[in-house]
């Protein structure tokens, strides 16, 4: 088992308490065959993890992008701290080496599947929190995150949900979508536009921006979630 120390490394956080790390490295299957020695596994932490995880993001998404709509800062926070980019993040640092788990679960290649990378990535975030508060925790999960979020952001934003938009009505309708400008408010130097978008004169989305463009982009993205448009490269 590897140095405890060179994992607070790789995160970039030292522990005044070190056994709360060691917990939150804990997987079930060592409980269970190892009571005496490990009487607690990390899924409390876990569950902790997963709130401390989602504000974290939520507050990033909010100030670093604040044209973002509710809907657009859930699906994009959906993607950060997913089961499968929580696995990545954990591989990043090796974390799979410093799990205690059982060897029945280790024999069947635990340390490397993605449910256990996830929840012990969610656990040592909880760690953190409790040991050094929420601006230690908040930092580190920014750096950690650093390359997942330049990824889903720019993925996000090279799809053209207008032209998407248009591509589909064309092909099920055989007709082109009609936006609409239905609010202006604010003053000249921070006006917001509301726009909807018309399909079979029916409004399938409505979305808002600082400019008609914006507006009628986030309006095609609801109205292609409406349709149940997949969105993929």
């Amino acid at each position: 088992m590897p140095d405890i120390a060179d994992l607070q490394k790789a995160l970039g956080v030292k522990f005044k308490n070190p056994a709360i790390l060691k917990e939150a490295l804990v997987h079930s299957s060592s409980v269970n065959e190892n009571p005496t020695l490990f009487p607690v596994h990390n899924e409390r932490l876990e569950f902790l993890g997963d709130a401390v995880l989602d504000f974290i993001v939520a507050e990033k998404l909010y100030r670093a992008l604040p044209d973002l709509p509710e809907g657009k800062m859930t699906r994009l926070r959906a993607a950060l701290v997913r089961r499968d980019t929580l696995a990545r993040i954990a591989r990043s640092i090796d974390l799979g080496d410093y799990l205690y788990m059982g060897k029945g679960e280790e024999s069947t290649g635990g340390r490397s599947k993605a449910p256990n990378l996830a929840g012990a990535m969610e656990a040592v975030v909880a760690a953190v929190y409790l040991d050094s508060g929420i601006t230690t925790t908040r930092k580190m999960v920014v750096r950690l995150l650093k390359d997942e979020w330049t990824k889903v952001i720019t993925r996000d934003s090279s799809i053209d949900f207008k032209s998407r938009l248009q591509e589909y009505t064309q092909s099920s309708y055989q007709q082109v979508p009609a936006y609409r400008l239905v609010e202006e408010t604010g003053p000249d130097h921070e006006k917001m536009f509301t726009v909807e978008v018309e399909i079979n004169r029916q409004v399938m989305g409505k979305g808002s921006g600082k400019n008609k463009k914006l507006a009628e982009t986030a309006a095609a993205r609801a109205a292609l979630e409406r349709l149940g448009v997949v969105f993929t490269e």
